[in-house]
């Protein structure tokens, strides 16, 4: 595969050497040059010989010297150089399929690629990847590789992605740990299929790989969206205690094997099961916070902090409203009892906004549409400013799932509408009205 060079930055070493746009880059070193992993990696070098093809059609090499690890200052078409490479499964919980018509248009692809696995931390099947991959990321020691795995039995493995290859390609992940990349796994658990005695097994395969440093399980999102599709059941009180006990049992044996708990449950069996979710430091590193594991208790551990250093002028009266799903209301509301109790007069309320567009069985904050905060906040008295979590939002805090924007649901509110990272310091930051402080 050959790569077009976009654009050559000024004063580069790539510059320098006489690379030019429009250039195509064959290989470096030697090394066929087919995406943005293989790029990255080989550019490291202090000297290098890259072959490329001229405007003029003729292949040439053109050696270069620069620092090692100094970019050549090569920009492509598409960040990875190439497309990304989208799913070829059919799972049963797909949360994509259960989405209706309108929403944001990239919402719709689902991608399985595994250079996102590693460059943004994206999960992959291995029912994607190819020989080429699996031996490139062992060559590079590409780590750590995020994989949804689900179950290490096969045949249900097979049945619960709807492709025939999915039991097969387990034996990656032993090819993966026995090169020592380390690897994180995420479970997406649904009742009656890969819960119970599969969780065991899958627990029991995983926690016996050295390797494998994080395992998160997460249960299955249902929206009221499902029409033709597998009938599962969500998780209740009973069978989200159940996971927890599993989680708990191999955690313990991870703890007394390899000196970290290695599990762990996602905040929401928590929540669904009424147990009290562990403080901060129950989560070691943190590793799995795009899962939903332990950021409850980040959050509430920052906060409590902010709360404790940060100086405000308690003559300053403040008037806001908080919007959140139901699941982070408890969280959320407890905090803002602590900063009006602290700054006498701030007036922050919060509101927890039902997810009646994907049906009322998602709670989670990320899954909220512009839609039900328009149904559920118009005509409230919200105040002088509206605080939501950027979670809700697109990459570039602009757009809500259902395609309404920031500004457009500000004008239909008629209210200043700030967006809030996961930070607990931001949090209290955003909600007296000053700059960050840290």
């Amino acid at each position: 595969m050959s790569v077009v060079i976009k654009s050559v930055e000024k004063g580069s070493p790539a510059q320098k050497s006489g690379i030019k746009q429009g250039d195509i880059i064959l290989s470096i070193d030697e090394n066929e040059i087919m995406d943005v992993l293989d790029y990255r990696f080989y550019q490291n070098n202090s000297r290098l010989k890259i072959k490329i093809i001229g405007e003029n059609g003729k292949e040439r090499v053109v050696k270069v010297k620069k620092k090692e690890y100094e970019e050549l200052g090569l920009s492509f078409e598409t960040y990875l150089m190439d497309k990304k490479h989208s799913c070829l499964n059919k799972c049963v919980f797909c949360f994509i399929d259960q989405l209706p018509k309108g929403l944001r248009e990239s919402l719709y692809f689902k991608d399985d690629d595994s250079r996102l696995s590693f460059l943004f931390g994206n999960y992959i099947t291995l029912t994607n990847i190819t020989e080429h991959e699996i031996e490139r990321i062992i060559k590079m020691h590409i780590s750590p590789i995020n994989i949804s795995v689900h179950t290490t039995n096969p045949e249900l493995r097979v049945k619960m992605m709807t492709n025939k290859n999915a039991g097969k390609v387990l034996s990656v992940i032993n090819r993966f740990n026995d090169a020592g990349i380390k690897i994180n796994c995420q479970l997406v658990l649904c009742p009656g299929y890969n819960d119970g005695a599969e969780l065991e097994r899958t627990l029991s395969d995983l926690t016996a790989l050295e390797n494998a440093e994080c395992i998160a399980a997460v249960p299955v999102g249902l929206t009221r969206y499902r029409e033709g599709l597998a009938k599962i059941e969500p998780f209740n009180e009973k069978t989200a205690a159940d996971v927890l006990d599993i989680i708990d049992k191999y955690a313990e044996i991870c703890a007394e094997k390899y000196g970290q708990r290695r599990v762990y449950g996602a905040d929401e069996f928590y929540l669904l099961s009424g147990r009290e979710i562990p403080d901060a430091e129950f989560y070691g590193d943190f590793l799995q916070l795009e899962n939903g594991v332990g950021l409850w208790s980040l959050l509430r551990e920052e906060a409590n902090e902010a709360i404790k250093d940060t100086e405000y002028d308690d003559n300053n009266t403040r008037k806001i409203t908080i919007a959140t799903g139901e699941a982070a209301y408890p969280l959320i509301t407890s905090i803002v009892d602590s900063a009006v109790k602290k700054w006498h007069n701030l007036e922050c309320k919060v509101i927890a906004v039902k997810n009646n567009f994907f049906g009322g069985k998602i709670s989670v904050a990320g899954l909220v549409t512009a839609t039900d905060i328009i149904e559920q906040l118009s005509g409230a008295d919200i105040g002088e400013e509206l605080l939501i979590p950027s979670v809700m939002l697109n990459n570039e805090n602009e757009m809500f799932l259902d395609s309404i924007t920031l500004n457009e649901l500000s004008e239909r509110l008629n209210v200043k509408i700030t967006p809030v990272n996961n930070d607990g310091y931001e949090l209290i930051d955003k909600i007296l009205g000053v700059e960050n402080n840290g």
